[in-house]
Order: structure tokens, then sequence, then C-alpha cells
């Protein structure tokens, strides 16, 4: 069994999610660095950006940083962190799917709190660090290489609007062995002509309420066809898309990989 380190996904999963206060005390940042900084899974040019990020991070401060963070990825769907959102939108498929990661979670036995969906990114970057204790490097590489198509998406579009979190998504493409020219072919596919799902308008007519078929309703309770568990899922899916943080409870780099209730300890 190969033994790389991959203490940089716990550090790229922390600073992709909501920088939260605790992120600017105990000089975690710093302690962010040093693991950038002397890792062998990416190259030295996206060290240097992840780093020059931490740096904007810690002059910017936990008001200004939430602030960013909020106008990136809590506004519209284009730059969702929830990874089955870009595959099954609001499909029954997306509940399934949802279940199943949840079922690689409890075997392996990384248990998180019920408010955070196993397809959030940064959640799924902190199993996969907790993983890496019990498998191979390919086989974690492979598990980032599946949705390498959906981190080269975010990529592009981040690129797109000049944020430095892109060096972030550039980092797990490096890792799990992805060429960075996949985000350019992306920026490609997005043409000329870009839809900013991010304004007033764009949110109000993403989130209106759609009509109610009550024929379809009356057809659903005569014929129950999805399973419970799909139907926990889908609540899971719902009530996350009301919590606007998500932390992922984590700092101390040092202590071995045992999560419970959504914190590393």
């Amino acid at each position: 069994m190969n033994h790389l380190d991959f203490k940089l996904l716990k550090v790229i999963s922390l600073l992709m999610d909501y920088p939260s206060d605790e992120l600017f005390t105990d000089d975690t940042l710093n302690a962010c660095k040093d693991i950038v900084a002397t890792s062998t899974l990416i190259s030295p040019n996206v060290r240097h950006e992840i780093n020059a990020f931490i740096d904007e991070l810690s002059n910017k401060g936990a008001i200004e940083s939430q602030s960013v963070y909020d106008s990136l990825f809590e506004r519209g769907r284009s730059l969702s962190l929830w990874l089955f959102e870009h595959v099954h939108g609001e499909s029954r498929d997306r509940g399934q799917a949802m279940v199943d990661l949840m079922g690689q979670y409890e075997q392996a036995g990384f248990a998180i709190d019920v408010k955070e969906l196993p397809d959030y990114l940064p959640m799924y970057l902190e199993f996969l660090s907790y993983k890496a204790g019990m498998a191979d490097d390919i086989e974690i590489r492979m598990d980032i290489a599946d949705v390498s198509h959906i981190i080269a998406l975010l990529g592009a579009r981040l690129v797109d609007k000049n944020s430095d979190y892109a060096g972030l998504f550039k980092a797990l493409l490096q890792i799990a062995g992805k060429p960075l020219t996949i985000i350019d072919e992306e920026l490609a596919k997005m043409g000329k002509e870009k839809v900013d799902d991010t304004t007033f308008d764009a949110i109000d007519k993403e989130w209106e309420e759609e009509a109610v078929d009550f024929l379809a309703a009356k057809q659903e309770e005569r014929c129950p066809s999805s399973q419970t568990d799909v139907r926990i899922a889908e609540t899971l899916a719902r009530q996350a898309q009301n919590e606007s943080e998500i932390p992922v409870h984590w700092v101390d780099f040092k202590t071995n990989k045992t999560v419970s209730q959504g914190v590393l300890s």
C-alpha cells in the first residue's frame, strides 16, 4: 500500500468550506500554508496560487471573506458545491445517489452530522482524506477523478470570475492526475454568451414556486413508487438548500482521522 500524505485534501476541504470565524483563529491559516508548501501532490505553480489565496483570506479577515464567499457560492446554482446537483438536479436520482454515497461513508466508519449532505464537496474531500489512511493512493485519486468533470466545470467558472478559489479546484484535478487544460476546455464551451444566475432577478426566477399539479399528486398517492430512503435523502437535500453555512469543523492537522457528528477529532 502506498503512503502519500493526503493532508492537502483536508486543507482544500477547509478552505473551500464557508470561512467561519474559527478559520481565522489559532493560526489555522498558517498551518494550512505549511501543508500546502510541502505537498508533493500538486505543482509549484498551484501551490503558489493556494498560498496566495490563503494570504488574501488572512488580509481580508472573516467578515469580508464571508461576504466574498456568499457572493460566489450562495447565490444561484452554477457554483453549487453539492456535487449531485450538477448531475441530477432536483430529480429523484439525486436522492438515491446520496443514499448510496452515505452508505460508503458508513461502511468506512465516517460519521457526519445529519444536516450535512454527503455530496457537499468539502465534506466529500474530508471523507477522502479520512479514507486515505485505509486505501491505496490510486483509489483516492480515482475517487476524485470520478467527479473531475464537475470539478473542472466549477474551476472554469471560477477562473471566468477571476476568483482565487479556482486554485483549489486546480489542485484537485492535479491530485486526480487530470491535466489543467480541461479547465480551458470548459471555458471554451462556455462561449461568449454566459448566463449570470447570481442576479436578484435570476435568483427569484430560479426559486419561484411551480404550479401544483393535483392530478399528478393524486396519481402518485395511488402509486407510491419511491423508496423510503430516497424520500429521506430528498428531504435532506431541501434542508441543505436552506442552510447557508455548512462548516466542516476541524482544525487539528496532527490528530487521528476519526470523525463523529461532523467534527474531526
